[in-house]
């Protein structure tokens, strides 16, 4: 395939659409297939060539193919780009003149992947040249595979087994990918009804499903869902190919701070075995009666959070420095925010302690003071103490009442500091 002459390359062409062969036909016009490095296909002007072995819309999709691998050589991705965008408008075409068949799915599969791709080098050349703006041919391109996605979900009248709904989940994992890159997360939730309406939810592929459940867990962390997002980025841990240990790592990086805001802290052979000991230190800090940084013997490595009950930390002092330790880590990853919000289960574990230590249902405000300035957190006084305290009842973290007449906290006699799992 590296060597073939134009004329074979359209031969094949030509055979895998008379015959249907969809998966021929993607790696035909995939770049992920070894003919792209083919210099006698990288041409510039293949639209003669191809308009004597090709019926249209196919002429015009595989010369635009051609052009791309002409501009992918010379590495101009902004031209990649624009070639690639004919390509999908091309493929639309046909796509939707084949009524009731869905073989032409992978060929879909790959121009789709090829047009993000491209489309986010492209941006990146543009941005260095101070001609375009961040995410700007990602956004045009996430238009493109709306329209796919359209021509998919249309599709009413086929059998199942022909229908075009199939691909419905891969157009929309890659439209995740582009508004998560361009961080315009609302436009997911119509993507995300689509699918949960869908009688084919539970039978697309497990990979597919995988990514899905990431991305929609990962919506949910950041709507402050936790529960949800627990559940999403559960499944796409557990159903991660065991050896594919970079992809459990990205799943980890956004599960671990879901299970801390639920109270389940992840072992320390877990954080190592993922090379994740960033979150080694705020976990410590935060650590809470029932759950331990340590795997009892025998434990499975992959387990995400232990327990073995050790006494409850809340060290606000240690969770800043360790904050402040991984900042750049956290920031990178886009969870830093997240878990600044285990400052409220730290302080709630602090105070916890307190009543253990005083052993009493009515604890003077004075108590929670001292705790504070015993962990160094600046400029704190009653006032603001009544603050957290307030935040803590609200949310639900402290069943009680603050006694402003006789300056003190009355907790519940039952189950005052609820199990945070219950709470978040």
């Amino acid at each position: 395939m590296a060597h073939i002459t134009i004329n074979q390359y359209l031969q094949q062409v030509y055979e895998a659409i008379d015959t249907r062969d969809g998966s021929s036909l993607a790696e035909l016009v995939s770049f992920k297939h070894p003919h792209v490095a083919n210099p006698r296909l990288q041409m510039a002007s293949p639209e003669e060539k191809c308009q004597q072995v090709l019926e249209p819309p196919y002429d015009e999709m595989f010369a635009a193919h051609l052009r791309c691998t002409y501009a992918v050589g010379n590495h101009d991705f902004i031209e990649a780009y624009k070639c690639q965008t004919v390509i999908v408008q091309s493929f639309l075409r046909a796509f939707q003149a084949h009524k009731e068949e869905n073989w032409a799915l992978p060929v879909m599969y790959a121009v789709a992947l090829d047009l993000r791709i491209f489309a986010n080098n492209a941006d990146q050349q543009l941005v260095k040249k101070g001609k375009s703006k961040v995410g700007d041919m990602l956004e045009k391109a996430a238009e493109l595979l709306m329209s796919c996605f359209r021509v998919c979900a249309s599709d009413t009248r086929a059998g199942i087994e022909d229908s075009k709904k199939w691909g419905m989940l891969f157009l929309v994992n890659q439209l995740f990918k582009i508004y998560f890159k361009i961080n315009k997360l609302h436009l997911c939730k119509p993507l995300i009804r689509a699918i949960d309406s869908s009688n084919l939810k539970d039978d697309y592929s497990t990979a597919q499903r995988v990514t899905y459940r990431y991305y929609v867990g990962r919506k949910a962390m950041f709507d402050s869902d936790f529960k949800q997002a627990e559940e999403y980025l559960s499944f796409a841990f557990e159903h991660c190919h065991r050896l594919s240990q970079k992809n459990k790592r990205m799943v980890l990086i956004y599960l671990l701070p879901v299970k801390m805001l639920l109270g389940h802290m992840p072992t320390i052979e877990l954080l190592r075995k993922y090379h994740l000991m960033q979150f080694a230190e705020v976990t410590e800090a935060v650590r809470t009666n029932g759950v331990s940084t340590r795997s009892r013997p025998g434990r499975c490595s992959d387990c995400v959070c232990a327990s073995v009950p050790p006494p409850s930390e809340g060290n606000l002092l240690l969770l800043n420095e360790a904050l402040a330790k991984h900042e750049t880590f956290f920031i990178r990853c886009g969870i830093f925010l997240i878990l600044e919000k285990l400052k409220i289960i730290t302080y709630r574990n602090l105070f916890k302690k307190v009543y253990l230590l005083l052993k009493t249902h009515q604890l003077s405000l004075d108590a929670f003071l001292v705790a504070l300035k015993f962990m160094q957190v600046e400029d704190v006084d009653i006032a603001e103490v009544q603050c957290i305290l307030a935040n803590l009842i609200y949310m639900g973290h402290i069943k009680g009442y603050i006694s402003h007449q006789h300056q003190k906290l009355v907790v519940s006699k039952q189950n005052p500091f609820p199990p945070l799992s219950t709470v978040c």
